[in-house]
């Protein structure tokens, strides 16, 4: 190789190291708060994971086949009030998941205006297991009843996504719509008084019982080790990898901060090495 050879093979290194840094460096936040991967693009990994996984799917067929099998013994029992079932709705009947992936397209969490026209499309697919499971309880004798956080002003419109499938019973005196708290133990109440409730679904904590309303990280868990023997008793979990109260738990349910200050939040309490 003569020295000129050499001269042009350095300057090549060079110009191709310059080239690779400068095009990984684009490929950086220029600050750690400007892009909030884990809040804003987190979802949509989770969103991945409800369309894609078979694993996703067999969780929710589990869930609801224990359903049935802890129904079926509740038939054979007997009742002072007419059986019932309490659901939610989102993430347990419904699948949102495409407003999750429309919002993480386009660099954002929720937000109230978002998911309102997602609503509205009454396009909501079902959970896996979901439908089968509601229309083989309500041919049982069994009444059913949604309790769900969506607002009285989206009622309509949610009925007509449950109507389309054929959810039963989706009749406007068998839908709990949230008025003025997130909490569903007032309406849980009002089913109590005419119906005997045998079991409740749900994908967040809250849809089961008061305890675990808005609690803290570690005053879920322990709620959750004190209350073990109800899971896949009484209360049957779906699962919902994309948002939930255990997100919120994690940064005390103050949403006043920014994403990417949840963002950092998060990243603090995961464990490593």
């Amino acid at each position: 190789m003569t020295a000129h050879q050499r001269n042009y093979t350095v300057l090549a290194v060079i110009i191709l190291f310059n080239t690779c840094t400068a095009c990984y460096a684009q490929s950086l936040p220029s600050s750690p708060t400007e892009k909030p991967a884990m809040v804003v693009q987190g979802p949509l990994w989770g969103a991945v994971w409800h369309q894609k996984a078979a694993e996703y799917k067999a969780l929710c067929f589990q869930a609801y086949n224990i359903g049935r099998l802890r129904l079926d013994m509740l038939l054979q029992q007997s009742h002072a009030k007419p059986l019932a079932i309490v659901t939610d709705i989102d993430e347990t009947a419904l699948d949102n998941s495409a407003f999750t992936v429309h919002q993480a397209m386009r660099d954002s969490g929720y937000t109230e205006s978002g998911w309102l026209q997602w609503s509205a499309q009454a396009s909501a697919d079902t959970v896996p297991g979901a439908l089968s499971f509601l229309q083989y309880a309500s041919s049982r004798g069994v009444d059913i009843f949604y309790i769900t956080n969506r607002t009285e002003a989206e009622e309509g419109v949610t009925l007509q996504n449950l109507r389309h499938w054929k959810f039963p019973q989706a009749l406007a005196d068998h839908i709990f719509p949230r008025q003025t708290t997130s909490g569903k133990e007032a309406r849980r109440q009002i089913v109590a008084q005419t119906h005997e409730i045998g079991l409740l679904f749900g994908d967040n904590l809250s849809d089961f019982s008061a305890v675990f309303d808005r609690k803290p990280y570690a005053e879920r868990n322990e709620m959750v080790q004190a209350n073990a023997a109800l899971f896949g008793d009484r209360f049957i979990v779906l699962p919902n990898a994309m948002y939930g109260d255990w997100e919120g738990a994690l940064y005390n349910f103050d949403f006043k901060h920014s994403p990417a200050q949840r963002d950092t939040m998060l990243i603090k309490q995961l464990r490593t090495y």
